[in-house]
């Protein structure tokens, strides 16, 4: 991903208001992020922890995403979870799931769509292999090349996407 500006990346929010775009904090670490190895970027708001954020790299420009973080303590009986945007197994912790608030009309009126991710919006890098998550049982391995599973990564975050703005991606 080629680094972006903050001022392209609060111009990129298409599911929340100008105002809302313009308070959010940027990672603590947007200084130092690691453009090279990232596919998206995304972060749970600093400021506001209920809050995450994505921006992905699109041709016609980023495309940012505005996201809701469920409560702290809230449990689960499940000891694993799957990311279902890049496949990774993490501990029950390490998965969340995260809303979207729907662009446009829809989102004004309160529809949402959720997904389960990474918690720490961290996807490009464990399927790099740069992050490992923690996970009891051990990792699964798969057959698929990096490059085959960065492209379903691509290919899950663009559905998720597809999804928020009401757009297919082409």
């Amino acid at each position: 991903m080629e680094p972006l500006s903050e001022k392209q990346i609060r111009a990129s929010f298409v599911n929340c208001t100008k105002g809302e775009a313009a308070r959010m904090r940027l990672p603590l670490d947007f200084a130092d992020a690691p453009w090279a190895d990232l596919d998206f970027l995304g972060w749970v708001d600093p400021g506001a922890p209920l809050r995450a954020h994505l921006v992905l790299p699109r041709a016609e420009g980023p495309v940012g995403i505005s996201l809701r973080v469920p409560p702290v303590g809230r449990t689960s009986a499940v000891k694993s979870s799957l990311c279902q945007i890049c496949l990774t197994g993490h501990a029950s912790s390490g998965v969340t799931l995260l809303a979207a608030p729907l662009a446009g009309a829809r989102g004004r009126e309160g529809n949402t769509v959720g997904t389960y991710i990474c918690a720490d919006l961290a996807c490009s890098l464990y399927v790099r292999g740069k992050r490992q998550p923690k996970l009891r049982a051990g990792r699964q391995e798969e057959s698929l090349t990096v490059d085959e599973r960065l492209a379903r990564m691509e290919g899950n975050l663009n559905g998720f996407v597809s999804r928020v703005t009401g757009v297919p991606v082409v």
